[in-house]
Parts: C-alpha cells; sequence; structure tokens
C-alpha cells in the first residue's frame, strides 16, 4: 500500500485547484483521474463565469497568469429582462470595481490548473485510473484502484462530480430535485459587439444567458423544459441560430454558430453531510444548483480555497481526517451553498409560475429594483465578495 496525507479523487476544476492550493505545503497528496482534461480543437462549448473572488483565488495559486488571456472576457455590466417590463441594470463602473467577473472556457482551467499538478514535487498523480473500493478504517482511508493499486491516507477528498463515486462509496446521501429542465448550451459569433456586456431573460419557455467572449462571440445557456430543449437540439444550424437570436430580442444581430449545440440535465441537490471520518467533499459531488446565477464553479472553487485554508492552518499533532477537524470546513461552507440554492430554486420557480397577478409582481420587482442604487451595488458587491 502507498501512503499519503491525502488522497483527492476526481481531477476536475475543483479537485485540481485544492490540490495546487497545497502545493507549497508538507502534505503527501494523490490524485487520481480517470480521464485528463483536454483541449478541443475550437472553442470549448463548456464556459464558465468566473468571480472576481475566485480570480484572486487562481491568482494566488499561481494558475490565473499562465491562461491565455485571448481567451478570456471580462464581464463589464449585465442587463436582466423579465418576462415582461421588468429590467435590472448591474455595471462594474457603477459600482466600482474593475468587472463583475470573466468568462472564459472550462478546459482552459481545467488544463493549465493540471499542468500546474503534474510538476507539484509533493503529488503523485494516479491518471488514468479509476476507484474499486473504499474503506474507512480508525486511522486512515483505505482506497483500491481497479489496476491493483492500494492507496492510504488520513483524508479522502471526494471531488468527482455530481453523481460522486466517493459520496456513493462512503454512505452519505445527496436529495435531488429535478426540474424537468436542459441547460442547452452553445457558442456563437455575432453580428454586433457585445461590448463585454452578459444578457439574461427570464422567459415564458425558459431562463436565456448570453455570455460574452473575445471577439463578436458569445456563450449561451438555455435553461429550458425538457422538451423544448429537445426542440431545440433537432433543429438544423441555421434554424437554432434564428431561434436563439430572437430569443435575445436580436439585441446582438445575426448569430453564427461556432460549437454545435449540447443539452444537460438540471437539478437541485442538497447534501446535508459533507464531511465524514477521513472523508470531505467539495465541489459538485457536495452540491448542485441551477446554472441561471452561474455560481455553480464559484462554489467549488471556494470549498477548494477553505478546505486547503483549514489543511495548511492545521497543526502537525492535528489528525486532518478527525471529523471534528472536517466540521470547520462543513459549517464555514455551508451558509453560502444554502443560500445561493435557495436563492436559485425560488427565482427558478417565480419566475415559472404561472400564477395569475405573479409575473406583474415579479417583473416590478425587477425594475424597482434597478431604480434603487444603493440596493443594486449592495447586491454586486456582496456578489463580488462572497462568490
Amino acid at each position: 500500500m502507498q501512503h499519503f496525507d491525502l488522497i483527492i479523487v476526481g481531477g476536475g476544476l475543483a479537485g485540481a485547484s485544492l490540490a495546487v492550493a497545497l502545493r507549497e505545503t508538507r502534505l503527501r497528496i494523490a490524485l487520481v483521474e480517470a480521464n485528463p482534461p483536454r483541449r478541443p480543437d475550437a472553442w470549448d462549448a463548456r464556459i464558465y463565469a468566473i468571480s472576481p473572488a475566485n480570480i484572486e483565488f487562481l491568482e494566488r495559486i499561481g494558475a490565473w497568469k499562465h491562461l491565455d488571456a485571448s481567451r478570456i472576457a471580462p464581464i463589464r455590466a449585465m442587463e436582466v429582462y423579465g418576462d415582461g417590463s421588468g429590467h435590472l441594470g448591474f455595471s462594474a463602473y457603477d459600482s466600482g470595481v474593475p468587472n463583475l467577473g470573466c468568462v472564459l472556457e472550462s478546459s482552459l482551467m481545467a488544463c493549465e490548473l493540471w499542468e500546474s499538478a503534474k510538476r507539484q514535487s509533493n503529488l503523485t498523480l494516479f491518471s488514468p485510473a479509476v476507484p474499486a473500493s473504499l474503506e474507512f478504517r480508525h486511522d486512515a482511508a483505505v482506497l483500491h484502484l481497479k489496476d491493483g493499486v492500494t492507496l492510504g491516507a488520513r483524508l479522502v477528498v471526494g471531488a468527482d462530480g455530481r453523481d460522486s463515486w466517493v459520496r456513493e462509496a462512503a454512505g452519505l446521501k445527496a436529495w435531488n430535485t429535478h426540474y424537468g429542465d436542459k441547460g442547452v448550451v452553445a457558442n456563437f459569433a455575432t453580428e454586433k459587439a457585445h461590448h463585454n456586456v452578459a444578457f439574461q431573460w427570464f422567459r415564458g419557455d425558459g431562463i436565456l444567458a448570453y455570455l460574452p467572449l473575445p471577439g463578436n462571440r458569445i456563450s449561451i445557456v438555455w435553461s429550458t423544459p425538457d422538451c423544448h430543449a429537445d426542440q431545440l437540439l433537432s433543429l438544423s444550424a441555421g434554424d437554432f441560430c434564428e431561434r436563439v437570436a430572437e430569443a435575445g430580442q436580436r439585441r446582438l444581430g445575426a448569430l453564427e454558430l461556432l460549437t454545435p449545440p449540447a443539452a444537460f440535465s438540471l437539478r437541485l441537490m442538497r447534501v446535508p453531510q459533507t464531511v465524514a471520518p477521513r472523508l470531505a467533499l467539495v465541489g459538485d459531488a457536495a452540491h448542485g444548483i441551477h446554472p441561471l446565477s452561474g455560481h455553480g464553479i464559484n462554489l467549488g472553487f471556494q470549498d477548494a480555497m477553505e478546505l486547503a485554508r483549514r489543511l495548511v492552518e492545521a497543526q502537525a499533532w492535528q489528525d486532518i481526517g478527525d471529523e471534528r477537524f472536517l466540521q470547520r470546513y462543513q459549517r464555514a461552507r455551508r451558509e453560502e451553498t444554502v443560500l445561493m440554492q435557495t436563492t436559485t430554486d425560488a427565482l427558478k420557480r417565480l419566475f415559472a409560475s404561472q400564477v395569475t397577478g405573479v409575473g406583474m409582481l415579479r417583473n416590478f420587482g425587477l425594475s424597482v429594483t434597478n431604480r434603487l442604487p444603493y440596493v443594486k451595488n449592495s447586491l454586486v458587491r456582496y456578489a463580488l465578495g462572497a462568490f
């Protein structure tokens, strides 16, 4: 058996960022991943809006400066429209900040974090590798891989996504609420310049977001009922472009498809217990939220940052796999996670409601908030600092 202090199962964004954040510690780390990240030939259809707080985290661990700046677009402003006359606008300038975040490809971050992890002297990479079984002993967690290799450590971190094998192997429950919706994603070239403005429309057929990419390009996420999503995916490229342009009120003119549309099922996932003796969960293994806020991976990065901070500050005599030690991480992350889950779920249900009078009230609420600069700027500053 090979002995480590920490085993991270899952080398995606949350798991890899946790590993890199621990690069200057004395911890002996094993990183287990079945499928190493790869860059697509063109633009990656999986796009994230990264908050300033998490850009700072990536800067601190040395990853951000190595990213290709020509593939990153700052968000200078955001325009939100209700399904009636409601409108809410946010501006980085009005809020006194350089930008509201940055939009970039998932694979761009994943590959850089992966390369950083590979260079770490305190990390051993097991990839491609697939877990076979996991057992918890009084003094260690033991992970058996399908190729016969056995790893032991004081702590195992599950960073292996929303269908986490680690979470299931440890017997931790996940409560899923399926929305009956899919998130349709694709990238486009635009006729008109977006000027680094992000747009979001709450529509009768779902929630459509335009995220700016470098140049005259955007990425979209259209959260919509399964039947409508399937209909969108069945359209020709030309008809799909026309449908997305029309749904976005032709704000950016004609659209040209850059990546084939894809879709993923949407669900709210609550994990009441994210730690156990010799176990902690981070990222999508620990929570799932509706994509309307764009904060999914931001929560994951904050998980990694908080757990790394706890591990860095641990005294030599402390057992990092002790549940009492890990409870501090769970308590630190619970409030933000529950707040984001509750808020996004409530917004989704509010704008999906067909109850008489609700539509007028929700659009009125957007417009009133837009006329209250203090409230609006407080929302922006909270988001910038918390996520």
